[in-house]
């Protein structure tokens, strides 16, 4: 059984303190791509090494084109991560995933265009060479098979696929976006997902979300549009059924046998990569 350490990134309303045991002080460091949004948090949960990072700042004080996603992934890794939980608040799209239901996303559409979105962008400070990285499968299945289960025995609605519309942001779609995006294909949306699941792809880190429907973003007449004190409202009463979800699901990771899934993603970047022929 190969030894994992989890890093777990709080998303809007889930930078819990009692998510785990701290069991030294926090953090502070600095990645060749910048500040992370915060100091890590090192703890453990059920005695499994964890690393507790809010994407947002603790406060919720950068928005979402300013996380600095490449640092935020690349301390992960450094710390000795293995996988990555990553928690996240979304609208719906769908007339089945309600307010409350949760989703393990199996896909993503990317509307995004103000971020860096690889570490190998041929800067003095990227990663060597250009990375063509498949997407056909962009979340670890096995960690979200095992998110699914930690749904299932906390008795929590989960949709076991989903398509993860990424909008720019910090503003809520139109009803048109709305709209387009329901045509397209998208079965929730969010701000985050992208390029954070390209990025821990890139430095071969089993990454699963855990998607918290929280609205039914502008599409849905019959409903309230989609607003700040709906969105927290939601997420203020999840909060203690997804810290339960997380808990179990690294306890289930930890068990899980990972010597050939770690280096199968490693393999996969290796072999995507084209570096300069010297």
């Amino acid at each position: 059984m190969s030894t994992v350490k989890i890093g777990i990134i709080g998303g809007t309303g889930l930078n819990q303190p009692d998510l785990f045991t701290p069991d030294k002080p926090d953090e502070q460091v600095v990645t060749p791509f910048g500040d992370p949004s915060d100091t890590l948090q090192h703890g453990t949960i059920a005695g499994v090494p964890c690393v507790l990072l809010p994407r947002h700042g603790r406060g919720h004080t950068i928005h979402p084109s300013r996380v600095n996603f490449r640092a935020n992934l690349w301390a992960l890794k450094e710390a000795g991560c293995t996988h990555v939980l990553a928690a996240t608040a979304c609208g719906s799209l769908r007339e089945e995933i309600k307010p409350g239901d949760f989703v393990t996303i199996s896909s993503f559409i990317d509307r995004t265009y103000k971020r860096e979105v690889t570490f190998h962008d041929g800067s003095c400070d990227g990663l060597p060479g250009i990375l063509h990285l498949p997407m056909d499968e962009p979340f670890c299945k096995h960690t979200r098979a095992l998110l699914q289960q930690a749904c299932d025995a906390a008795g929590v609605k989960c949709h076991k696929e989903g398509v993860m519309v990424t909008i720019e942001g910090p503003r809520f779609s139109s009803v048109a976006e709305s709209k387009m995006f329901r045509i397209l294909g998208g079965d929730v949306i969010n701000m985050t997902t992208v390029p954070e699941v390209v990025l821990a792809r890139e430095l071969g880190l089993c990454y699963a979300s855990l998607a918290m429907a929280t609205d039914y973003d502008c599409w849905r007449s019959s409903t309230e549009p989609v607003n700040v004190e709906v969105v927290m409202a939601t997420m203020k009463s999840n909060a203690e059924k997804a810290v339960a979800v997380i808990k179990s699901a690294v306890e289930l990771i930890a068990q899980h046998d990972w010597t050939e899934i770690i280096p199968s993603l490693k393999k996969s970047v290796t072999m995507n990569l084209m570096l300069p022929k010297c």
